[in-house]
């Protein structure tokens, strides 16, 4: 899956400990199928050689503005010219004052003044440098101006320190630039999505919970952001990163997870129910653990509420989605349990084809019938639904 294929980048780099993560964005820009073309300010090149950045793309990197190898000595102009983006990580606090302040004295400088196409800085330098009010000032004018930023996080940082201004991780980064390139199609959509499985607690250490991972949904979480809307995800125990600009929730009980849905449905245009929610629970919930003895061991049970056809029978539901995971019988298990929660999509899967993995094979259900996508990547998949989504909207004048 290359999802920046045709795409040529400039990826600029100026001085600062982040800049070693640059080098792996680099790489996977170009994994991705990316044209990139590294251009470092001489306090970046004292951290990472150009040297890393022309094996890591393939092309020569640009450290001086009067570079010979440019045959008309216009690198500033010329290595913008036909760029989808340029993106600066580490962006410094000296570089982001010269963008707001429009300041030209290097290569980078003048290519980022000079440039056609979206400027994209993901800033890197001590929280006291961050916090100052005016590197606050200079990124406010820098939003002011449709330059996107991205980050800083917080964390514990080179200097000792603890606090905003780490750069995100190169994988982050990567991923919001992917995004940017996406449709804006759920923009100004409030989307609220569950995801991975449901923990009913036995006693203190033991309980029901199944395989999900919760993949599927954190990728239509990512997915649904990338799309231009504000969601929130209310997430089961997984191990997962919360994709960024994504408010998540975390509960362990289905009980829990049903309170924090009641909680946003209020706020919401499409809920997208993903995760594998426990049908049951037990009736009782032991103080202590279970010590275990020679006779078997009965279990009472109690059903689950329905969170899904709970949110479908409002007298104003937002838009829903469900999920079918089926062994076997989708098309007919699926469509029938579209029916039962009138429900305007369902999306289907058998557990061979996306339980626990990074792929899945699905089949979206609506009044107009089966709607293969897959086999692919999971996030390719999720894409595919918010597109669906976006067509069903659109034909119902949502």
């Amino acid at each position: 899956m290359a999802e920046l294929k045709g795409k040529r980048l400039v990826l600029g780099v100026t001085g600062g400990v982040a800049a070693y993560k640059a080098a792996e964005l680099a790489r996977l820009f170009v994994k991705d199928g990316a044209e990139v073309h590294a251009v470092l300010t001489q306090s970046g090149a004292r951290f990472v050689t150009p040297a890393t950045f022309q094996a890591l793309t393939g092309r020569p990197a640009w450290t001086d503005m009067w570079d010979a190898r440019m045959p008309d000595n216009m690198a500033h102009i010329d290595l913008s010219r036909g760029a989808d983006a340029i993106v600066v990580a580490p962006a410094s606090a000296d570089f982001l004052a010269k963008l707001a302040h429009g300041l030209a004295d290097d290569l980078l400088s003048t290519l980022c003044l000079a440039r056609d196409c979206p400027l994209i800085v993901a800033p890197a330098m001590n929280r006291q440098m961050w916090e100052n009010p005016a590197t606050q000032r200079n990124k406010s004018q820098l939003a002011q101006d449709g330059v996107i930023v991205l980050g800083p996080a917080c964390g514990e940082q080179a200097c000792g320190e603890t606090g905003l201004g780490r750069m995100l991780e190169a994988a982050e980064l990567h991923d919001a630039v992917v995004g940017f390139f996406q449709p804006k199609v759920l923009a100004g959509r409030r989307v609220l999505l569950t995801a991975g499985p449901t923990f009913e607690a036995l006693d203190p250490v033991r309980g029901l919970t199944n395989l999900s991972s919760g993949r599927m949904g954190f990728a239509l979480a990512r997915a649904a952001r990338d799309a231009g809307a504000s969601v929130t995800l209310v997430s089961g125990p997984v191990a997962l990163p919360t994709p960024a600009g994504v408010v998540r929730v975390d509960v362990q009980s289905a009980g829990e997870m049903r309170e924090a849905v009641q909680r946003h449905v209020r706020e919401t245009d499409i809920f997208i129910s993903v995760a594998a929610v426990a049908d049951y629970r037990p009736e009782q919930t032991a103080a202590q653990k279970i010590k275990k003895a020679a006779q078997p061991l009965t279990l009472t049970l109690q059903p689950n509420p329905d969170i899904l056809a709970e949110i479908a029978a409002l007298p104003q539901p937002p838009f829903c989605v469900g999920f079918a995971a089926e062994s076997e019988n989708l098309d007919e298990y699926a469509q029938g349990k579209r029916l039962a929660k009138k429900l305007p999509l369902v999306v289907g899967n058998l557990l061979r084809h996306g339980l626990g993995g990074d792929g899945n094979t699905v089949v979206m259900f609506d009044d107009r019938g089966r709607h293969p996508l897959g086999p692919a990547p999971k996030i390719e998949i999720a894409r595919g639904i918010v597109a669906h989504i976006d067509q069903m909207l659109a034909g119902n004048g949502g």
